[in-house]
């Protein structure tokens, strides 16, 4: 899909000092409800022409324009069933509540598959937030199942949670975006009162700290260690430009993760690092006046080349709430207030189309020519989460979604 033609505005023009209003919100969701009706209505057919059984969740579109289905293992799975409860949430509509529980279903088997990091994506974006908004019994047995899970990659000796399975390249790989699913083992110790998820999601984190930042703040992708010793064997950036490129969806990982961090431990060097890695994208030369960063930031002054919503989506839920806690509280909110802006104006999927999906101009894993300049599932999880956040400032609620 050829990108939108996107107006090149200075910090100090009007766009840039414009605030994401309540009618904005309100404009915002109203059209994402309608998108979501379509994508029922096409969820449905591709169910029934589709000769693999068990797809569940709706992650992407083909090169024909196509509606790609997931089985619940897909990493994707969970943000499907995540938006239903968000619109549920803003909207205190029984249908979304039922759609909601009706595609959480499909992903609650998940809980005891070991294969896999991405327990939080698939579990925590869907059942947690089913039992954040019912306290569901049920839902709360699934989250401290799949936390016992995911809990048994932590290798003591590494001190990280073992991010892929079956790669040769690599002996014991961790990725940034792991730091995702520690908000998973934190919800298991706040429900039983077990510490022992907790100090898992904390020895990660502080290993993460201490292997995968460069100087100025960026990340790598990947880390390999040694299993036996812990030893760093080779860094790397897989899904970016090149190994010390900074791929931009890892620097929204890393944002999201670290400010996550910071609320469930009170740890002030989660917080210096949020607001490290907030300050790396925010003063970044390469990021566009339209917020929307490209895929990796080392690509910026080259031609053609893609940006990616899912990062910016990603980044503006996370200043939200790293608004809420530091002292640059007021520049992150508005920053996010001008990603919000931009992604509605500009980003967008037309009404009507892309099958259901919202946002545009998402990049998956470019390397690999893999979901390029398409819409994503997790593009539209973020933005959604992003407009509750917004929302509940502007109702003096808290930013937090617990």
């Amino acid at each position: 899909m050829k990108l939108k033609k996107i107006l090149i505005l200075s910090f100090c023009s009007t766009f840039a000092l414009k605030c994401f209003s309540q009618a904005d919100v309100k404009k915002a969701f109203s059209f994402s409800e309608k998108q979501t009706e379509l994508m029922f209505q096409e969820v449905a057919k591709s169910k029934t022409s589709a000769s693999k059984p068990g797809l569940v969740s709706p992650r992407s579109l083909n090169s024909e324009g196509e509606l790609i289905l997931v089985s619940p293992n897909d990493w994707c799975s969970g943000f499907f069933p995540g938006e239903l409860w968000f619109l549920y949430e803003y909207s205190k509509d029984r249908k979304w509540l039922d759609q909601a529980k009706k595609f959480t279903t499909n992903i609650e088997g998940e809980k005891t598959n070991g294969g896999t990091h991405d327990m939080g994506f698939k579990i925590y974006c869907s059942v947690g937030n089913g039992y954040r908004l019912t306290r569901d019994e049920h839902y709360k047995e699934v989250i401290i199942e799949s936390a016992k899970t995911l809990s048994t990659r932590f290798n003591p000796a590494v001190g990280c949670i073992k991010s892929w399975d079956r790669r040769k390249e690599w002996q014991f790989p961790v990725i940034i975006d792991n730091m995702m699913n520690l908000e998973l083992l934190f919800a298991a110790t706040n429900l039983t009162g077990d510490s022992s998820f907790y100090k898992i999601a904390v020895t990660h984190a502080n290993t993460t700290l201490k292997n995968h930042f460069r100087a100025d703040n960026s990340s790598y992708h990947v880390i390999d260690y040694d299993p036996e010793t812990g030893k760093v064997l080779h860094k790397q950036t897989h899904q970016g430009f090149s190994d010390e490129s900074s791929w931009a969806r890892g620097q929204a990982w890393g944002l999201y993760g670290y400010t996550m961090c910071y609320r469930e431990t009170g740890d002030k060097k989660y917080l210096e690092e949020a607001e490290k890695i907030a300050a790396y994208i925010l003063k970044n030369p390469a990021l566009p006046a339209d917020m929307v960063p490209f895929w990796d930031y080392n690509v910026a002054n080259k031609p053609g080349e893609l940006r990616d919503a899912s990062a910016a989506a990603i980044t503006a839920s996370a200043l939200f709430e790293l608004g809420t806690y530091s002292k640059n509280g007021k520049s992150y909110k508005h920053a996010a207030d001008k990603i919000l802006t931009s992604l509605e104006n500009h980003y967008q999927a037309a009404p009507g189309g892309s099958k259901g999906f919202l946002l545009l101009h998402s990049t998956g894993h470019k390397p690999a020519k893999s979901e390029i300049d398409v819409p994503i599932s997790y593009a539209d999880y973020y933005y959604l989460e992003a407009l509750l956040r917004k929302n509940r400032l502007k109702n003096g609620q808290p930013v937090t979604l617990k």
